[in-house]
């Protein structure tokens, strides 16, 4: 995404829901709008087929919680 396309979806969108971005906040928010449409554009190029369904529910877990994964690799 072009900066003055961020620029103006920004602009829209604020004015859409009627929050005020402040003057020294437009840039930083423009700049991380950019970043998350560059990420999401990412995740768009992933193909899924017809029998793909998202997951129920997800709960984070914390890093110590989590199981160490299992190696299917045979010797």
């Amino acid at each position: 995404m072009e900066k003055e396309e961020a620029e103006a979806y920004v602009d829209a969108a604020a004015a859409a829901i009627g929050l005020k971005i402040a003057a020294e906040h437009r840039d930083g928010v423009v700049h991380y709008f950019g970043l998350a449409a560059t990420m999401a554009g990412l995740v768009m190029t992933f193909p899924l087929g017809n029998d793909d369904e998202p997951a129920a529910v997800f709960v984070p877990i914390a890093a110590e919680d989590a199981v160490p994964a299992v190696s299917t690799a045979r010797p």
